[in-house]
């Protein structure tokens, strides 16, 4: 006698459940600008949603775009999460620094840099936490060089204009968002592993997850941006989130040492909106359960909620909207944790 897959029905019933509240939520305008959800339950996708609305990459307005899985999607500073992930499983192999180096040894070629001994005391574990204490303004809109990464992209040599920045708070004393940390990690990533950040990324990272589509953008000087220009499927977000809930592992093979997942996501400085950060991942809790996150512009985010073995993917194009953060929030709080911790 066949007997019934329990765990496949309680799965169907638990995706049905979460595209009912997600209707419902839509329906009462709690998640405006919505393009993607997918949320995976113990390595299984319960829920995939895709919407319609405009979209651009960066500045370029894409027009009206039907989303679907196939359908790329600007990551934004989600991308400096996934630089974490490649910057530890360098580390791994001895070809970048450990996170205590000074940041000298990496940029030797800016000694005239280094004669502040503020700026000397500069570290890569400074730049994982975004603890530099240097002058940078992202507050502002991404649409000119007023906001300091797009500054940074469109500069001759971008290591130079981040590490030039005024030093207004000694490196380490507190959090300040700042995407040229995350430039100075690709720089040091591209060096040890002599590849370009991207061709890196497609072999040590996405490869053993089989993501083999994606784009990663890049500054005028034709250097992936480490701070925001991946481009990627929802569901290969999501396996990037699996990837970090399974400590590292994949297909019974270590991508990432467990051990560096444990440090990145070790809560190091808090936040200045609400939470901790950890090696360039945002640490929280909602309804009682702690999260890790990647957060970019517009409502990007990938959240992992190791102890209800839980990865929810949203995208959204509400980019440099004031309060782009409700809609993930929405789909977080009043959507998926109502319907897991429930069933």
């Amino acid at each position: 006698m066949n007997r019934p897959n329990l765990g496949a029905d309680r799965g169907d019933r638990l995706g049905t459940e979460l595209a009912h509240r997600l209707e419902a939520v839509r329906r009462a305008g709690r998640v405006d600008g919505l393009h993607a959800v997918v949320v995976v339950r113990r390595g299984r996708t319960v829920l995939e949603h895709y919407g319609t609305g405009r979209d651009r990459t960066w500045t370029t307005d894409l027009g009206v775009v039907a989303f679907g899985p196939e359908t790329l999607h600007d990551l934004r500073s989600v991308t400096k999460s996934v630089v974490a992930l490649l910057y530890g499983i360098a580390l791994a192999d001895g070809r970048v620094p450990d996170p205590a180096t000074p940041l000298r040894h990496g940029f030797p070629e800016y000694a005239d840099l280094w004669t502040d001994p503020a700026r000397a005391r500069l570290t890569v574990e400074h730049a994982l936490t975004m603890t530099l204490g240097l002058e940078w303004r992202e507050e502002v809109p991404y649409d000119g060089p007023a906001n300091a990464e797009v500054a940074m992209e469109m500069a001759p040599d971008r290591y130079r204009y981040v590490l030039e920045r005024p030093i207004v708070r000694p490196p380490g004393e507190a959090w300040s968002y700042c995407g040229g940390a995350s430039a100075l990690l690709g720089r040091l990533i591209s060096d040890g592993t002599g590849r370009p950040l991207q061709e890196f990324a497609r072999e040590a990272l996405f490869a053993p997850l089989g993501i083999d589509v994606f784009e990663w953008q890049a500054g005028l000087d034709g250097v992936a941006s480490a701070a925001s220009g991946l481009r990627m499927r929802p569901r290969d977000l999501a396996r990037i989130g699996e990837l970090v809930a399974a400590d590292g592992m994949w297909a019974g093979r270590t991508v990432v040492p467990s051990d560096w997942i444990r440090t990145m996501l070790r809560p190091c400085v808090p936040n200045a909106w609400g939470g901790d950060y950890g090696y360039h991942w945002y640490l929280g809790e909602s309804g009682g359960h702690r999260w890790a996150a990647a957060m970019g512009n517009g409502g990007q985010r990938l959240i992992v909620l190791p102890d209800l073995e839980l990865v929810v993917v949203v995208l959204a194009g509400n980019y440099d909207e004031p309060e782009q953060w409700r809609t993930p929030q929405a789909v977080l709080d009043h959507v998926v944790l109502p319907v897991v911790t429930a069933a």
